[in-house]
């Protein structure tokens, strides 16, 4: 490798940085990190300890199921802000005129925003933690299990970005990205999926939708301890996808 392209390389990462750093630094001076990030952990916490002491079983299995049904509500809140914000204060029109490409710009922010979801999650491990004590818990599926979670969360926030990047008020980017992000869980849902096939028998579209569309297949993969080479490259296809189509978005609106 030249000189020149580690110098390109090293500039790139270092112009994403800054915009993570500048991102994150404004997640804290808001109330919107606190707010989700304590919301999040209480009610995940909450909710599986009530299943706990119900059943008594030493793994998370309840504790990963509710997860699909948490992200798509939260994280479009996290996802919101991040351009909505820029467009409602007008310095995206500066972002954009400053020497910083829109896919550092998107990438920097994409890291602050997954860095908080993150951080949320870091306050669910007292579970895994409790469960050793208590017994001797699969750590083979808990381990699974959360890299569903982030995987289907990374996604989640990929798709939220992209929504808040089109939209110029961060209300409308939340409804449409949760709605979108619904619809994902929604598809693989049994009870979509009956209805769907019953209405529609000859074209069987509720498992298309199931099989072609929603996360869920995937994510209960994760769950049962299946790490499978397809539901990677489902989960990072559409994050990539939906990140290369704001720089896009960017790129449109740069010119």
């Amino acid at each position: 490798m030249s000189g020149a392209t580690r110098g390109a390389r090293c500039g790139f990462c270092a112009g994403a940085r800054a915009i993570a750093g500048r991102e994150f630094a404004a997640y804290l001076d808001s109330k919107i990190a606190y707010v989700y990030t304590i919301a999040f952990v209480l009610l995940a916490n909450l909710v599986f300890m009530n299943g706990f002491f119900l059943t008594g079983t030493v793994d998370m299995t309840g504790f990963f199921e509710l997860m699909p049904w948490l992200l798509p509500v939260f994280l479009p809140a996290v996802a919101m802000r991040l351009w909505a914000e820029e467009r409602r204060t007008r310095t995206i029109e500066l972002l954009l005129t400053m020497p910083i490409r829109p896919l550092q710009a998107v990438l920097g922010k994409y890291a602050a925003a997954l860095s908080l979801f993150l951080l949320s999650l870091a306050g669910t491990l007292p579970i895994p933690v409790m469960l050793c004590f208590l017994g001797d818990p699969d750590l083979g599926l808990i381990v699974s299990g959360y890299l569903g979670v982030l995987l289907s969360g990374a996604m989640f926030l990929a798709l939220g970005m992209f929504v808040s990047a089109l939209a110029s008020d961060q209300i409308v980017a939340f409804v449409i990205a949760a709605l979108f992000s619904s619809l994902f869980v929604l598809t693989g849902w049994d009870a979509f999926v009956a209805v769907a096939d019953g209405r529609w028998p000859a074209l069987s579209l509720g498992t298309l939708f199931c099989e072609w569309f929603s996360i869920m297949p995937h994510f209960e993969a994760f769950v049962r301890g299946v790490v499978g080479l397809s539901s990677l490259a489902y989960l990072g296809g559409l994050s990539l996808l939906f990140l290369w189509a704001n720089a896009l978005a960017l790129e449109l609106n740069r010119e």
